[in-house]
């Protein structure tokens, strides 16, 4: 089906007096965000490890008008996982047309990277960094003994399977979508090919694993992504739709016959005790 976005659009436009703030990017974005960070240290009470940007400016594609996509990574008081309660850990800060600012406590960070989970190598990979510390990079270190190609696969796999479904069945697209499309795709193939995981920027993965027949057409949908707004449309495109299909079902046999792995709690746990007692 296909989405309707007028509607989307109209929405966009009356809020378009943030887009056109002079902080809108640069220093003093950066510094706005680095002063939240501290707002959230000093009322939650937590200690922030690590923070940076995850969506389409660590991807290298933003639009003129592209919300700051902030995640981070946080430690809590001893205490507070001492409790018979339970603390929710995951912080939801803000949410609007400019910022989108959540983060995980570090325990839910580390199970998740025990499970492969491919949202922390990304964080881990961004090139567009807030704020770091020692702890951070030790788990930078950390996540080579768990990252796994198979889970990873399948992971990309469905993103780009259900976004294709979604949002790439139309005569007019948004943009972006196609990159919502296309990462995936690439960093599927990236894996595939290297059993590592994939970088952050679309540039170095369309460099290395996009073929040299899509590269045109790709790069002028990356020029038209970043100099028009997130809402506006273009016609689909046949030749990206027929590759994405080729290989949805190519790399979902090649996921489907990857060994499973098992890893060791002992590494992660060591560390967690370590930031915590």
């Amino acid at each position: 089906f296909c989405y309707t976005y007028l509607q989307d659009i109209r929405n966009k436009k009356e809020k378009r007096e943030w887009y056109d703030m002079p902080v809108r990017g640069g220093r003093a974005m950066q510094k706005i965000i680095k002063d939240k960070l501290k707002e959230i240290e000093e009322k939650e009470n937590v200690t922030i490890l690590m923070a940076v940007e995850s969506g389409s400016r660590a991807w290298g594609f933003a639009s003129p008008d592209s919300d700051y996509d902030v995640r981070f990574i946080y430690v809590r008081e001893k205490e507070d996982y001492l409790r018979l309660d339970t603390v929710r850990d995951v912080i939801d800060w803000q949410l609007d047309d400019v910022l989108d600012i959540n983060g995980w406590d570090v325990k839910k960070a580390l199970q998740l990277m025990h499970n492969s989970n491919p949202t922390i190598f990304e964080w881990c990979e961004s090139p567009i960094v807030y704020r770091t510390s020692e702890a951070f990079e030790q788990m930078k270190q950390l996540r080579k003994a768990y990252f796994s190609p198979k889970k990873s696969l399948y992971h990309y796999l469905h993103m780009a399977e259900s976004n294709y479904k979604k949002f790439l069945q139309c005569d007019q697209i948004k943009v972006k979508k196609y990159f919502y499309v296309l990462r995936p795709i690439l960093a599927a193939k990236w894996i595939a090919a290297k059993k590592i995981w994939p970088p952050m920027l679309f540039s170095e993965l369309m460099e290395a694993e996009l073929e040299e027949d899509l590269k045109p057409e790709t790069e002028r949908l990356l020029v038209m992504k970043k100099e028009m707004d997130e809402m506006e449309l273009v016609p689909g495109s046949r030749k990206i739709n027929a590759y994405v299909e080729l290989n949805l079902e190519k790399f979902k046999k090649l996921a489907d016959d990857m060994p499973k792995t098992e890893t060791s709690w002992d590494s992660l746990n060591r560390y967690f005790r370590s930031l915590i007692l």
